[in-house]
Order: C-alpha cells, then structure tokens, then sequence
C-alpha cells in the first residue's frame, strides 16, 4: 500500500516505459488496486548502469546473431542468418584486431549462445562497446536497408556513427537508427548497438548477402579515420 498526497506524482518504470500517476481529488489517497498491479513489475524491471566508454574503449564485443538451433531470418534470398552473421562478424572481428583494437566474439562457430550469455560475455569486458551483427526480414520483400538500434543513451552517438558509415556503401538504404529493447542492449554495461545488415527477404540484398567481397565491404569499407564499420571513439567535433 502506497500513501500519497494530492497533486503527488510517482514515476513508475515498466519494461523501458515510463509511467506518471498523479493524485487529484478524484481519487482516494491511498493508492491500492492501480499500484497492486503496476508497482511488482516496476521493482522487477532493472536497468544496466551503463557507463559511457565511447571516447575511451579499447575492447569491442562482436557479436554474431543467433546460431545452432536459432538460425534466425527466414532466407527467402540471402543464405541462413546465423551463418551470414557469423560471416562478417568473423570478418570484422579481424578488421579491428588489425586496427589495434582488442576484440571478443560471443560465438565463432554455428552454435546456439543464449541471450543472457551474451549478455554476460560483453558485461564482463572492461572499457568496451558491444557490436551485434544481424540480418532482416520481411513479408513485404519491396523493404530493405540498413538499421542500427541503441537502448541507452550512451550509445546513441556509437549507433549515428555506425549508421552513418554503412551509407557510404553504394547503392545503400537507410531505414535509420532506432531505440529497441533487445536484452543484449537493455541489459549491456557499455554502450550496446545492434545493427541490421540489411533484409533476406529482399531480391537485391538477399543475392548481396551471398557475396563474399559484400560482407567484406560491411566488415571493413574504406579507412576513415582508423574507424572499420563504424567503429572508432567518439571525439568532441
């Protein structure tokens, strides 16, 4: 049971939202049925203290999507999600490692890496930032491009930067950058983006998801400022 006075607020999180209840004289000060309800779910729900690390990390988290039993996307053009993943993350993970920057994969093989594992795997990582690697799906096949999702606000600067560097692959789509709340960003202690190569179930990308010097050019593009895929420290200008 809850006491409030009137003209009171209480700020109620549940699942990333928000919710404002604000007493007035037409209802009872003590909050009972509403609050019952609402407040367990709001004392279960935790959020990663997440710690900006943008302008100083030296280790990068990749993660391929999926594996094993989850191949993820349905293939309608482009080859199986969980290998094509695989694929550039692989490809990536060498890219950065050649850039002098430490790097930790999730998984390097075909097998299935539950979502609090990984979890677990990046939190463990001490100045990082945490990369996931996924490809898309659509029933409508006419949708494609490139989407980059973020969950805190610490890693909103990462997620532009990333965004940003994948349209400069040619003939690219933007389909933008976006809050989720994807548990590998919900609960990541770093900043934490996930990125969409792309859709399977469009002809064009599909076909270009089995080409190896594609998922090459999203691994590694051209050098800019010593960044591959997007990934350097964020500086000031």
């Amino acid at each position: 049971m809850v006491s409030l006075r009137l003209g009171e607020k209480l700020l109620c999180r549940s699942r990333g939202f928000c919710y404002w209840i604000k007493m007035s004289r037409s209802v009872n000060r003590i909050v009972t049925i509403g609050l019952v309800a609402l407040l367990p779910a709001c004392a279960s729900t935790r959020h990663a203290a997440v710690k900006d690390t943008t302008k100083t990390f030296k280790t990068v988290v990749v993660d391929a999507g999926h594996g094993g039993k989850d191949s993820g996307a349905y293939r309608r053009y482009g080859p199986p999600e969980k290998l094509v993943t695989l694929d550039v993350a692989e490809r990536l993970n060498r890219n950065l490692r050649e850039s002098e920057l430490k790097t930790v994969m999730t998984r390097s093989s075909d097998v299935f890496i539950p979502l609090d594992e990984r979890v677990n795997i990046e939190n463990a990582q001490k100045n990082a930032v945490f990369v996931s690697i996924h490809f898309n799906d659509s029933r409508r096949r006419g949708i494609r491009g490139f989407e980059t999702y973020y969950h805190s606000s610490a890693s909103f600067d990462l997620a532009n930067r990333i965004q940003e560097k994948l349209m400069s692959i040619p003939h690219s789509a933007n389909g933008g950058v976006h809050t989720a709340n994807f548990r590998v960003l919900r609960n990541a202690t770093c900043p934490a983006v996930l990125v969409e190569c792309g859709y399977l179930s469009n002809r064009n990308e599909g076909n270009l998801a089995r080409d190896s010097e594609y998922r090459e050019l999203l691994a590694a593009q051209r050098r800019q400022s010593g960044a591959r895929f997007g990934i350097s420290r964020i500086t000031r200008g």
